[in-house]
């Protein structure tokens, strides 16, 4: 895929048979790195997977030899979730199972809504849906997901419109 840099492209190449093996519930991947699998005009530093608890458990012990123990993630108080951060040959990957968002004074889980698939080297991907990332992007209200809102709602225009003519 020409849109994912070459770290990228190797660290799901590396990934996804894992996830697909042992995680017993439904995963997907989310942030910029899905936004890119969708085509959107973007970047990512990382892969962020949304698990369940239980398989974050799992790939927390599968992939033990590659967790970064020290790191803790940005905006601690906003989110919640059985989280871990590995370190792949290509680009780090961040486990969050059962993740929550703490907003309007309560925390509330973040459900990825419809997922799609995003084909990597004739993996199959599963990423939330354009409309579903979007609702995603604004929930989270950070800089960096408002930024990447743009390149989201760029995916819902129509590649090209045709004219109407009118003739008198």
């Amino acid at each position: 895929m020409s849109h994912l840099s070459p770290a990228l492209y190797a660290t799901l190449l590396e990934i996804v048979p894992d996830l697909y093996v042992h995680c017993a519930d439904p995963w997907c991947v989310i942030g910029s790195t899905a936004a890119l699998l969708l085509g959107a005009e973007t970047s990512a530093a990382d892969v962020d997977i949304l698990t369940s608890r239980a398989d974050a458990d799992t790939l927390t012990e599968c992939w033990a030899p590659r967790r970064e123990a020290a790191f803790v993630p940005a905006a601690e108080q906003r989110f919640r979730s059985h989280f871990a951060r590995f370190r792949f040959s290509g680009v780090a990957v961040e486990v969050m199972g059962a993740l929550e968002l703490h907003a309007e004074d309560h925390w509330q889980a973040v459900l990825p809504g419809k997922l799609v698939l995003a084909g990597v080297n004739g993996m199959a991907v599963p990423v939330p849906s354009i409309d579903d990332q979007i609702r995603i992007c604004e929930s989270f209200g950070r800089e960096k997901d408002l930024r990447r809102l743009a390149a989201l709602h760029a995916l819902r225009a129509p590649a090209f419109a045709v004219p109407i003519v009118s003739v008198h």
